[in-house]
């Protein structure tokens, strides 16, 4: 009899390959692509390189805060050896922001993001991150999950769960779906008009046809027809022809105006940003209007909240459930500073400083901790304004204020 495991495997995979507990992250696909699509010609669409730039370099420049629970709230542990790992080099060959960066390329291109775990003794030491196209995961049929990495120089080496971070968009619980693959039409139709726009320029954006004449030709005569007027049709030759006889040049092909080409690669545009959640006004795209708002600080801060901080939410969450003990769990909280976006915005910023402290929501010095300032004298205080009272009390203050001497 089967476990419920194994039949759970089952259920999310399906297929004769599924039994096996192999998980793939890819659709079925009903018709061929217009262009074949793989990692490097996605990235050399400047829509999706913008969009995964924007979406890996901003999170990874955001501060990572390690908290511990007290009786009276929580204080930033910066001795934890989590927090320690990521204030120095994660791993032997990258530092906090390029690890990050190396971490949200993979998952946003493949839906899944992996990183191999190096402890001693109990505690984490190194994370480096393993290239998700070389990645298999697979679900055994005793509920455990185990990867098998496929490297050119070593072969397969094969990673128990205690040892791999999984980071996952969604999917079927134990694999991410790969944009990357969702996206092969759209993608598809963007590099051939790319590629449709490389050739009419290769050529001298000279439009094919066709020579007609009002006589038969023999072969030869045709051959030497074809040489001498060939750059009509090909190469960047601008010299003058001279067509004789009755000859007359027919063209055949759609100019780019014919088949909207230009109007084509806009919609691609906003077809790629549409996939990754970015406002096409944050990719340099100036063309068309944005339902989030006629303002750009409406669009970033709808932006802020719809993409990056679900984003962000994924990878805390992972960090918790997988590189926390079951100690620390109870007691620690790992947060990305996520006011840090906002920084930029000094009017907001300080607006929002100057309206805590009169409310003695932060005290002045925690204010100016937020802003890297030294503390004040009797700055650790709470203050609050003393001119707003009660209105039916308004007149007991006059009252008082007149009958005294």
């Amino acid at each position: 009899m089967n476990s419920p495991f194994y039949e759970f495997g089952s259920w999310v995979m399906g297929g004769l390959k599924r039994m096996l507990g192999i998980q793939y992250n890819y659709p079925s696909y009903a018709e061929e692509a217009a262009s074949p699509v793989t990692f490097d010609t996605a990235m050399q669409l400047s829509a999706v390189w913008a969009c995964v730039k924007l979406l890996a370099e901003t999170p990874a420049s955001l501060p990572l805060n390690f908290y511990r629970k007290t009786a009276d709230g929580r204080i930033t542990d910066e001795n934890h050896p989590l927090a320690l790992l990521f204030q120095n080099k994660v791993n032997r060959y990258q530092n906090r922001v390029e690890f990050w960066e190396t971490v949200y390329l993979n998952l946003l291109v493949h839906g899944n993001a992996y990183c191999q775990i190096e402890r001693r003794g109990n505690t984490i030491v190194s994370l480096l991150p393993l290239m998700s196209a070389q990645m298999e995961t697979r679900l055994l049929n005793d509920g455990s999950i185990s990867y098998q990495y496929e490297n050119d120089q070593y072969g397969v080496t094969v990673f128990a769960e205690k040892s791999t971070w999984h980071l996952k968009l969604m999917g079927n619980g134990i694999s991410g779906l790969s944009p990357l693959a969702y996206q092969r039409n759209t993608l598809g139709i963007a590099q051939a008009a790319e590629k449709a726009v490389s050739n009419i320029y290769k050529n001298g954006a000279k439009p094919s046809g066709v020579l007609k004449l009002d006589k038969l030709l023999t072969k030869d005569q045709r051959n030497e027809v074809r040489e001498a007027f060939a750059t009509l049709t090909t190469g960047n030759n601008n010299r003058l022809m001279v067509l004789e006889k009755g000859t007359e040049f027919q063209p055949i092909s759609l100019s780019p105006q014919d088949i909207e080409l230009l109007q084509s690669r806009k919609f691609q545009i906003s077809e790629i940003c549409r996939w990754y959640g970015v406002p096409s006004v944050m990719v340099n795209d100036a063309n068309g209007t944005s339902v989030w708002g006629s303002g750009i600080e409406q669009i970033m801060q709808g932006f802020y909240k719809l993409t990056l901080r679900p984003l962000l939410e994924k990878v805390e969450a992972s960090m918790m459930v997988n590189l926390l003990s079951d100690a620390d769990r109870k007691t620690m909280e790992i947060e990305f500073d996520f006011n840090a976006l906002l920084r930029s915005d000094l009017k907001t910023m300080f607006e929002s400083y100057k309206s805590a402290v009169n409310g003695s929501l932060m005290s002045p010095n925690e204010a100016r901790r937020e802003l890297n300032l030294q503390p004040l004298d009797g700055g650790d205080k709470l203050f609050m304004q003393g001119a707003m009272m009660p209105v039916d009390k308004l007149g007991e203050q006059n009252a008082d204020q007149t009958t005294k001497p």
